[in-house]
């Protein structure tokens, strides 16, 4: 147990040294970490008393870092409106659909190209379809976009996509674990799903009234204990129904965020996001392999160019569908790109059901290289789009001269005005 202690606070160290030099670069923390995890992990060496394996405290690190994705997902739901997102239902129908099917059709297209398997390429698709919930939420909330126009519709469609996510991996478990998938099966595990995350759209508008009295606690120990709790139990809760228990504890989120204790929620939980989000990426990283990534390296950076493709084009329809400008939408495409903990979890499916074992170094090369390239581009999104717009000129800048002119009319028209008076 001492051993187990050490390691976990050498871990939660390097961490806290990552993010205070990513700090002073003004970076972005979730490259930083993601990359230290996978340099110290499994084959990092033993300096003195030092161990940066991490192997026997690597559970408990995991565990750490799955309340990380639980508290990040569970305050972007507390951010948003559920009336809102249930007048913008359609365009998040349309949006998740096309998202999916765009992403998905070049997953097998490109499946096929490289002259994988029927099943291999199945799971290439699958994965070139799902993107970072945990990711998508820390770049939202680190960059300040909870409140902008498209985040409602990105957040919709994060919620389609996980839907798609509980298809797939039912219909592929069945064919890979199971020899064979049953219809009627598949049918109910969706069912399930879909009437689950409705149940805390109705929650969210019937019961605020109901959850205003239960959580008027005046101790914050007690209330922080009532609220933190419940969304961990509601998360292991929807794991058991087939439901990623990070949508689980959004729901939760969303729920809450129509009650009046949804500021104090907020302002508490915060610390814990920051703190345990950290602890995630950092896990995530320690997942990666360095030396099994060279012989899936071109297949992945092959991947990784048609899914930056594919999810422009994806964001651009579905934003501009939605009645979004150009910018908003170009925001959604860059936002959605990063891929992380669902495209693992498709991966290590392939792998047990014993498909090709270049499965592995290419998932964890593509996830690599996109959730560290994501956030950059979301990031630099204000450039990227002045850079596009000046190829398609999707707005026309404001000519100084007729502001200027415009401004002194303005004000002769005002001198006018006061002179008559």
């Amino acid at each position: 147990m001492d051993d187990m202690m050490f390691e976990v606070g050498t871990a939660l160290i390097l961490v806290a040294i990552a993010s205070v030099i990513a700090g002073k670069l003004k970076f972005s923390i979730i490259p930083f970490l993601i990359v230290l995890g996978m340099l110290v992990g499994p084959h990092a060496p033993t300096i003195g008393i030092l161990d940066f394996k991490f192997i026997d405290s690597q559970g408990v690190i995991d565990f750490l870092g799955q309340i990380g994705i639980l508290f990040l997902l569970f305050y972007l739901g507390l951010e948003f409106s559920v009336q809102k997102l249930v007048k913008s239902g359609r365009n998040i129908v349309t949006g998740g659909t096309i998202y999916v099917t765009l992403n998905f059709v070049l997953g097998l297209a490109y499946g096929f190209l490289v002259q994988m398997p029927l099943y291999e390429t199945l799971i290439i698709a699958g994965m070139l379809s799902v993107s970072s919930t945990a990711i998508v939420a820390k770049v939202l909330v680190d960059l300040r976009r909870t409140g902008n126009a498209e985040t409602e519709l990105i957040l919709g469609m994060i919620l389609f996509d996980d839907i798609f996510l509980a298809v797939f991996l039912s219909v592929m478990s069945g064919l890979l674990l199971g020899g064979t998938a049953s219809i009627g099966a598949t049918i109910l595990s969706v069912g399930i799903s879909i009437g689950y995350m409705l149940l805390f759209f109705v929650i969210a508008r019937k019961g605020p009234p109901i959850l205003n009295k239960l959580l008027r606690i005046t101790s914050n120990e007690i209330f922080i204990i009532v609220v933190f709790s419940t969304m961990i139990f509601i998360a292991g809760f929807s794991e058991k129904l087939h439901v990623a228990e990070a949508i689980g504890a959004l729901l939760f989120g969303l729920a809450l965020s129509e009650t009046e204790h949804s500021e104090r929620i907020e302002q508490l939980v915060v610390p814990f996001r920051d703190f345990f989000g950290a602890i995630f990426f950092f896990s995530f990283g320690l997942s990666i392999d360095p030396l099994s990534l060279g012989n899936a390296f071109w297949l992945a950076i092959g991947a990784v160019i048609l899914t930056i493709i594919g999810n422009l084009i994806a964001g651009m329809i579905a934003g501009r569908k939605a009645g979004l400008s150009h910018k908003s939408s170009l925001n959604i495409g860059l936002t959605i790109m990063a891929r992380g903990e669902f495209t693992i979890i498709v991966a290590n499916l392939g792998v047990a059901g014993g498909l090709s074992a270049l499965i592995k170094p290419f998932s964890a090369l593509y996830v690599l290289v996109l959730a560290i390239l994501g956030p950059l581009l979301t990031k630099e999104s204000k450039r990227i789009y002045r850079g596009v717009n000046r190829i398609f000129k999707w707005s026309e800048p404001v000519e100084k001269g007729k502001k200027k002119h415009s401004s002194v009319s303005e004000v002769s028209e005002d001198s006018k005005i006061k002179l008559d008076q």
